[in-house]
């Protein structure tokens, strides 16, 4: 949001990166967690990912703490633009562009070395002209009140927590399973490695997410 500049290295990193981004498909982990909530299993899932892959998985009680890639906000009137509609429109606007590709980043753009990109143009907003932003919480963003609020709802209807694939490091996730365990109630996390709530874990599964939870299937096979 710095500078027209900012925007037009983001973007066009962003239009490299969503060739790949957009075609991820959901994992056995994905789907596990689908079937846990189908059995009456999983109250509300809260995802820090912005990937969409638990909905693609039939995930349905979602709560996108860090909103989805696959839209994008103005940031003067609100209004919403599918991501994949954007793309056309960024490659309308950037035909020169389109061949660049690079290493995937983390965030889901592409790495682009040693590129100017002051000759990059970003689309504005087709309603107001205004700025256009990624549907995601930025690092230094506060997570809308009202997905805090329906996280901490669902641990009053909730038996336990279950924390799956997440060190926790980033505080919008922690405050939830901190939260649980000040309330009583038990927190397993399946996690390679440590987690940031490993001192009030009752159980810590430390294998591939997806294997872990493999016992869905195990169990769906069996009846």
């Amino acid at each position: 949001m710095g500078s027209p500049l900012a925007r037009s290295r983001y973007w066009a990193r962003s239009m490299a990166g969503w060739r790949h981004f957009g075609k991820a498909e959901p994992n056995d982990a994905h789907r596990a967690l689908a079937k846990l909530e189908a059995a009456g299993r999983v109250e509300r899932l809260v995802t820090q990912n912005v990937d969409g892959l638990h909905q693609a998985a039939g995930s349905r009680a979602v709560v996108d703490l860090h909103g989805r890639l696959d839209h994008v906000r103005c940031m003067e009137c609100g209004r919403r633009e599918p991501r994949k509609v954007f793309q056309a429109r960024l490659e309308a606007r950037n035909p020169g562009w389109v061949g660049l590709s690079g290493r995937m980043a983390p965030d889901g753009d592409a790495d682009l070395e040693s590129v100017d990109f002051s000759g990059f143009r970003v689309p504005a907003c087709l309603a107001c002209g205004g700025i256009l932003k990624p549907d995601v919480v930025f690092f230094g963003e506060p997570v809308p009140a009202e997905r805090i609020s329906s996280a901490l709802a669902a641990l009053q209807v909730s038996d336990a927590i279950l924390v799956v694939g997440s060190s926790l490091m980033v505080h919008s996730g922690y405050r939830y399973v901190r939260a649980g365990a000040q309330a009583g109630l038990p927190v397993a996390a399946v996690n390679l490695g440590r987690t940031r709530a490993d001192d009030l874990l009752a159980l810590k599964v430390e294998l591939p997410c997806a294997q872990a939870l493999s016992f869905v299937f195990e169990e769906a096979c069996a009846d």
